[in-house]
Formats: structure tokens, C-alpha cells, sequence
């Protein structure tokens, strides 16, 4: 089992920025991919950028501005994001996959204002 806890979230003014953090325990061997995904209000959840060692991947939405990194000593994944926008208001999640296996955070609340 892989337990996922999300921090960092809260309110930013449009324009500003905010790093999300999450943090693997349990089980974090072997664990291949980590992604954060999102869900806006009233919206289906997205995915929103993922790593897979050192190779990183964006939804077009967040690229350019968001910057996924992982610290593989600590078992973290950040999820940096710069220039945030309305838009990015949602709940975002933290994504693991270890031999095929999904685990998920609880979520963390980012709010956006304008």
C-alpha cells in the first residue's frame, strides 16, 4: 500500500503562485509513475502533468506553467505552479502507480481569485 498526503494549497490572486507537495509513504519502492490530476467545481477530474524518472509530461492547460519535479530521497513530488489563473481553481490530487496499482491523495483545495 502507498499513502498519499497532499499539502500546500490555498488561496492565490490571479498571477501569483503556489507549490503543492505531496508526500509517498507505506510501500514507495518501485513506485514508476507519480501525477498530479485536478477537479474543478462541478467538473470531472483531469490530469494535469506526471513524471516517469526524470521524464516529465503537461496537459497543454498548465504547460509552460506549472513544473512537476519529484525528490526521489524524500519520496515527494512537487507540483510548482507560476502564473495561475481562475481556471486553475480546483481540487488538485496526487497520483501514484507502483506495479500497476493507482493510490491517491485525499486532495488539496486551490483557490483562485481574480
Amino acid at each position: 500500500q502507498v499513502q498519499l498526503v497532499e499539502s500546500g494549497g490555498g488561496l492565490v490572486q490571479a498571477g501569483g503562485s503556489l507549490r503543492l507537495s505531496c508526500a509517498a509513504s507505506g510501500s514507495t519502492s518501485d513506485i514508476s509513475t507519480m501525477a498530479w490530476y485536478r477537479q474543478p467545481p462541478g467538473k470531472q477530474r483531469e490530469w494535469v502533468a506526471s513524471i516517469i524518472g526524470g521524464s516529465a509530461n503537461y496537459a497543454n492547460s498548465v504547460k509552460g506553467r506549472f513544473t512537476i519535479s519529484r525528490d526521489n530521497g524524500k519520496n515527494v513530488v512537487y507540483l510548482q505552479m507560476n502564473s495561475l489563473k481562475p481556471e486553475d481553481a480546483a481540487v488538485y490530487y496526487c497520483h501514484a502507480v507502483r506495479f500497476g496499482a493507482g493510490y491517491w491523495g485525499q486532495g488539496t483545495q486551490v483557490t483562485v481569485s481574480s
